[in-house]
């Protein structure tokens, strides 16, 4: 089989529209990290799918060189790996250092680790006549991860109520790609092209779905309200008090207004201290 299949167009029509599409999902994220790079912070952004994603595309690159006649998936994968490399530098240098250490572990484990693992069980422990479908397996299981690796980001959706770490474009993107890769492996006639894109898709509509449930929320502070402290009354009083501690150090007779006293301070921090609203109160949403 040559570099492109010629048995059937829509194979390279298909594929074609596979690479541009992942091209665009591949830069979607452009935005967060310029962001990222401004502010010289990560502002709560995950790691978690651009090491998958760098993982997904390492495998398919071997996979298509193991079959042969899948240049397409070469082409697109290999300008994949650049990216998502670029992308988790950029996270590594302005993460916080207990965010830095988790993304590296899970680098050498996953990217390191487990790639040489799945590359040395490949070539010396199978047949060559079956190492494409155990490969192809393989490269089934951990394309699904890439697609479910999102689950986390659409998890922070639901409880915040805001889509400011999933951007609509990148979902749509995602729903495109899903698509056309999805018909480049019927029209090839490759289940483990087929079958992850088939999740993709669905992934990528749940998440153009909260997107539209949440795209209009927006999250409210209340401010507290600032009750005036009677600052000078409650000096007084205090003062008042140890006086009267003074005097009766001085003095023979026994304290008379002991409990006068008492309830005065208690009454003087009521006012310094009035009851406040409940924390749960303070923090809600509105539809805008």
């Amino acid at each position: 089989m040559g570099v492109f299949s010629t048995d059937n167009p829509w194979v390279f029509i298909s594929g074609l529209l596979g690479n541009i599409s992942s091209f665009v999902v591949f830069l979607a994220p452009l935005p967060t990290f310029i962001r990222i790079c401004k502010n010289k912070s990560t502002e709560g952004f995950q790691s978690i799918p651009y090491v998958v994603s760098l993982f997904s595309a390492m495998l398919w690159i071997y996979y298509a060189f193991v079959k042969s006649g899948a240049f397409l998936l070469i082409t697109i994968n290999s300008f994949g790996c650049v990216v998502e490399t670029i992308y988790i530098a950029i996270y590594l240098a302005y993460a916080t250092k207990q965010s830095r250490m988790y993304t590296l572990k899970i680098l050498l484990l996953l990217d390191c680790g487990v790639f040489c693992s799945i590359l040395l069980f490949i070539q010396f422990l199978t047949k060559a006549s079956n190492r494409v479908n155990y490969l192809g397996w393989v490269c089934v299981v951990f394309a699904t991860s890439v697609f479910a690796a999102p689950l986390s980001i659409m998890r922070q959706v639901i409880i915040t109520k805001s889509v400011e770490f999933m951007p609509f474009h990148l979902s749509l993107m995602l729903t495109f790609s899903a698509i056309a890769w999805l018909l480049y492996g019927i029209f090839l006639k490759d289940l483990h092209i087929a079958i992850p894109n088939v999740l993709g898709l669905v992934f990528g509509m749940l998440q153009m779905v909260l997107y539209a449930i949440y795209r209009n929320y927006k999250t409210v502070v209340i401010e507290e309200v600032k009750v005036p402290q009677h600052t000078i009354d409650v000096g007084t009083e205090l003062s008042a008090v140890v006086n009267s501690e003074v005097e009766e150090i001085g003095s023979p007779e026994p304290p008379i207004c002991d409990d006068h006293r008492h309830e005065t301070v208690a009454r003087s921090c009521n006012l310094q201290h009035p009851m406040l609203p409940n924390s749960n109160q303070m923090l809600g949403t509105c539809e805008a």
